[in-house]
């Protein structure tokens, strides 16, 4: 299990580090001699985890999927909330989170012409179109709305505005870009009584994934108080 767990650091180590270099550089610019210096691992240990330098970079954009697209827990009841936070959320972490930053980077890098980047494309766009379908069935969404096609432009109209922050203010400004963006687009999505109590504001992307965090920890605190119960009522001489 110790072997298992230290091999686990050296991969997401190695992802990190990577991320960072193809943030800083781009994926043709790269090269495995800065990723290995700043991951301070062997090329041993890259090539163990991963075959090539195609493979690596493939394996830091997939890594924005899971804690990105499919958060662990909804921050509202009202699907277009979620919906909503899913893209501030996005923007409050790219100020600070390395492997995000580097997973964007590559996706959005459209030197890296042989290099596979719509994983992200398909996952958000798959995200949009259940959560609106799910708003639609509650009746937060405006009937004339067709969920697949709307996502497809909320992801493109966010690729838009993350492409030109990254540009103009190294995404500094990209939460205030994303309220602008869903202040136009939701009035044409959400109906009136859900539209007026969605929080759009500056500052969103931080409240809620705090709440996010929250849920998880209550969660987990929840399940070990019940392991720690189970523990407890078990016979004698049981494990």
């Amino acid at each position: 299990m110790a072997k298992q767990d230290r091999a686990i650091r050296t991969r997401q180590s190695i992802l990190e580090a990577a991320a960072v270099v193809f943030d800083e550089r781009g994926y043709d610019a790269a090269t495995i001699t800065e990723i290995l210096a700043r991951a301070e691992v062997t090329k041993g240990a890259l090539y163990f985890h991963f075959a090539s330098k195609e493979e690596l970079a493939l394996a830091v954009i997939d890594a924005q999927m899971p804690d990105t697209v499919q958060p662990a827990a909804p921050t509202s009841s009202s699907k277009m909330q979620e919906l909503v936070d899913m893209g501030m959320i996005f923007a409050h972490r790219l100020l600070d989170d390395a492997l995000l930053r580097g997973s964007v980077r590559l996706t959005l890098d459209h030197g890296s012409t042989n290099l596979n980047r719509s994983s992200p494309f398909h996952g958000w766009t798959e995200l949009h179109t259940r959560i609106l379908t799910e708003g639609k069935e509650r009746g937060e969404v405006l009937p004339h709305v067709v969920p697949a096609d709307t996502a497809e432009l909320i992801v493109g109209a966010y690729a838009g505005i993350n492409t030109m922050s990254q540009a103009v203010s190294n995404r500094v400004d990209l939460e205030r870009r994303a309220t602008v963006l869903y202040e136009h687009l939701m009035p044409s999505i959400a109906v009136p009584s859900v539209l007026a109590r969605l929080d759009m504001a500056p500052g969103r992307g931080a409240r809620a994934l705090a709440e996010v965090e929250r849920m998880r920890k209550s969660a987990l605190d929840a399940s070990e108080a019940d392991e720690a119960e189970e523990l407890g009522a078990a016979p004698a001489g049981v494990a």
